[in-house]
């Protein structure tokens, strides 16, 4: 007899094995090695590091203890973040800091719930900065959304501390509901496309010769909003090629190319 499916049984969960935590220039060995410990306790499998300062073996397993080992003996090392975030088609930036280019943030389980849509067909990364600064504005644009801790008097958080309270809610998360998510344009499609989008912007005079990035943030935040999918960023980078086409051909017309 089969069981009835009630909300419970038929609520959505985080498909976990699409999450990773990927920590840029962690600075302490002993960090790397809580933070596979805690993603294990929630869960995560996936763990990659940015350019870390130092990967001492044994300060990593004191802290990771041996049921975090094989997170550690599975960990991604990379020296270049772009590359790092290329195959993952959402990046979660954390963020202590607000204003400025940090001006819509949600909170880990408001996070958590869009992720259980997303993370149908798409792979996520957590992307946590260096334990002293943290991301910094040059790393925001890779990332489609920003989260932030709630704290009381004491706004700073260990770095294992922030991955164990964002896993935390990821694991615990259930949406009855959730929405068709389609398959979203990796980091390194977009990041394809808006090297592509930001040229035409300033060969046209949409946006300032002086620092385009900062004022293609607006473009980016524009485009996050709702998701590109991997055909649709083509059909943008195939409007840039038109553009770039058109432009040329009435220079030409004009005899000024």
């Amino acid at each position: 007899m089969k069981e009835p499916v009630t909300e419970q049984t038929a609520a959505a969960q985080v498909e976990r094995d699409r999450v990773a935590v990927v920590l840029f220039q962690p600075q302490l060995p002993e960090n790397i090695g809580a933070v596979a410990r805690a993603a294990c306790n929630m869960g995560l499998k996936r763990l990659l590091v940015v350019q870390p300062h130092s990967l001492n073996q044994d300060r990593m397993r004191m802290m990771a203890t041996p049921a975090a080992a094989h997170i550690l003996e599975n960990m991604e090392v990379h020296e270049d973040l772009a590359q790092a975030l290329g195959p993952f088609s959402y990046v979660v930036g954390t963020t202590a800091r607000r204003g400025g280019l940090r001006r819509e943030l949600v909170e880990p389980r408001e996070m958590a719930r869009r992720l259980v849509e997303i993370t149908k067909h798409n792979d996520v990364a957590l992307l946590f900065g260096p334990e002293s600064w943290g991301l910094t504005n040059k790393e925001l644009p890779f990332c489609h959304a920003l989260v932030t801790i709630p704290t009381a008097d004491c706004p700073s958080l260990n770095l294992a501390q922030a991955v164990l309270i964002l896993a935390y809610e990821i694991f615990l998360t259930r949406h009855p509901q959730p929405r068709f998510e389609p398959r979203l344009a990796n980091t390194r499609e977009l990041e394809s496309m808006y090297a592509m989008l930001k040229e035409t912007l300033v060969k046209i005079d949409f946006i300032s010769h002086q620092n385009p990035d900062y004022w293609m943030m607006n473009v980016r935040r524009l485009f996050n909003r709702h998701g590109l999918r991997a055909r649709e960023a083509q059909v943008v980078k195939g409007i840039c090629r038109q553009i770039d086409w058109y432009v040329k051909k009435r220079l030409a017309d004009a005899g000024l190319e």
